[in-house]
This record gives structure tokens, sequence and C-alpha cells, in this order.
């Protein structure tokens, strides 16, 4: 494996450019997480396109055309010493076979995003480039936890984060070290078979959703089976599952962690004997600590459960 590139750390005053590269958004949903950077003693600077708005079926923040031209600029801008996503919904897929990262190698800058982002990361992932996988600036707005993004600034001046987790009873327990990938579940499943699906062998994988049916999450756990994704994998971590199936059934809708969504994904892994760890606290939920996609970790799951970033 390359070595990975991880970016130097922000100092105060610093430039993080905003960004939208999938769906819309309006600019009072922005307020709060712009308020928040400049709080933190960094300068968002907005891409031309960020409050753009493009209907083709979906909203999008932009044309195609447009969200390319914001997260090029936003990457090879020497000014520039971090990106975050506005938000996701979706649109990255879009930008693929057009990002450009020729000064990104040379002056290296975090990305920050989760959800449809997951494409994203992916990709620079296999240019070795780390990325964050936290909240975007959009979330802010949801009322979701201060540490949520306390967690990102620190990553950004430095630090790597070193987590204790609640013990969960689907937990197979185990140590495992390797890089880790991964994100949104929808989107792992969505690169499948493409040039830009991550590479499982002997890594960590991580994934999260929302709002899908169960059946549909049992296609994608499936899907992966299929790809040979779990007999190449060294462990699992499994986080927010949210807003899954229908909410006049699921008495659970709103819950971060969702018990059926669990025992699905549980029963698909039953053959496998790697490490997994259920009910970590990141993804589309009230407490999203953030990950480094692309960093080296080590998991220990007894009855004590630690994630340490290396």
């Amino acid at each position: 494996m390359d070595e990975m590139i991880f970016p130097k750390s922000l100092k105060k005053g610093d430039q993080i450019a905003i960004i939208s590269p999938a769906g819309a958004v309006e600019e009072k949903q922005l307020q709060k997480g712009l308020e928040i950077i400049r709080q933190k003693g960094f300068e968002p600077v907005l891409g031309k396109h960020l409050y753009t708005e493009f209907s083709n079926g979906y909203s999008y923040a932009g044309t195609e055309k447009e969200r390319i031209s914001d997260l090029n600029w936003a990457f090879n801008n020497d000014g520039i010493s971090a990106v975050w996503a506005s938000r996701g919904g979706y649109g990255c897929q879009h930008l693929l076979g057009h990002l450009q990262l020729s000064k990104l190698k040379k002056n290296p800058k975090w990305y920050i995003g989760y959800s449809d982002n997951t494409v994203i990361q992916s990709f620079l992932l296999k240019n070795n480039f780390v990325s964050i996988h936290g909240q975007t600036i959009k979330t802010s707005n949801f009322g979701v936890s201060d540490e949520s993004y306390d967690l990102i600034f620190d990553i950004l001046k430095g630090e790597k984060p070193d987590y204790k987790v609640e013990s969960n009873p689907l937990n197979k327990k185990g140590t495992a070290e390797g890089q880790l990938i991964g994100g949104n579940l929808a989107l792992i499943y969505a690169l499948l078979g493409t040039p830009y699906s991550f590479n499982f062998k002997d890594k960590i994988l991580f994934i999260e959703d929302i709002g899908e049916n169960y059946y549909a999450l049992d296609r994608m756990m499936i899907s992966l089976e299929l790809a040979g994704v779990f007999r190449k994998i060294k462990g699992l971590i499994i986080g927010g599952m949210t807003y899954m199936g229908d909410e006049k059934d699921n008495k659970n809708y709103a819950e971060s962690f969702d018990g059926f969504a669990y025992q699905l994904i549980s029963d698909r892994l039953k053959k496998y004997g790697f490490p997994t760890l259920f009910g970590f606290p990141n993804g589309h939920i009230f407490d999203n600590k953030p990950l480094i996609i692309g960093a080296d970790i080590k998991m220990q799951i007894e009855d004590q459960v630690k994630v340490q970033f290396k």
C-alpha cells in the first residue's frame, strides 16, 4: 500500500472552502455551521455556486459543470487549507471523472463530509489522500452534538481520534488493525464494479446508512457478499442506521442504531469470523463522531470496545 498523504495542520486564520458538490442548499441552512468555523478562528470561503440551484429530476447545487468547477477550484487553490461540503444528497458521482488533483498533491488539504460525499472520499483514497468522514455544514442546522464538530477541528489541528465505544450484544469480539475505508453503504454499493470502488483487501470497512427499506439494506449486504467484500476485509464497523423501513411499522424509526437493521446485517455476517463492531457513533445521527478515511486504525472488541487511530 502506498503511503497515505496527510494534510498539514491548520492554524488560526486559515481559509476553509465551502462547496456544494451534490444537493442544493439554502443560505439560512448554513449560517450556524459557518459561524462555528469563524468561532474556531478560521475563515470560510464560499464557492461560487454554493447556493446555486439546478432542477433536473433532483434539486442539484448547480449543473455538473458548475459543481465540478467549484470542487476543482477548492482542491487546487493554494490559499485554501481545507474543503468542507455543505451537504450530501445526490450528485457527487457526476464529478468523479472530472476531478483535478495536480495541485492538491503539492498542497494537500482535508476534505470533510459524509453521505453522498463517500464517492469523493473513495476517489481521494485511490489517490492516497485521507479525508474526514464527519458532519457537513448543513447538519449544524439540525441541532447535532457540539462534540461532533469540535472533534473535526481537533483533526484539522493535527490530533487523531481515540474512541471508546459502548458494547453491543451483536459484536464479534477480536482485534484488527488496518486501513479504514468506507462510508455510506448505499454509495459503497453504487461504486462496486467501477474504477472508483474501494479496494477492500485487508482493510477495515465502515458502513452507515439512512432511509433505506429493509429489503434494500439486505440487497446491498448481499451485493457486497457476492462481490467478495466480506472475504477480503479484516474487520467491520457499523455506524448509524436510522429512518429505516416504514415509519408506520417501525417504532424505532428515529433511533440512531435501528435494531432490526442491525439484526439483518448480523445475520448476513454469521459465516464470517472477522471482528465486527456495531453501534459506532458516526453517520446520519445526532452524535456523529468523525472518522479519518484512509488512516490506519486498531479496533479492539472485548468487554470494552476501542477504536484508535495511529
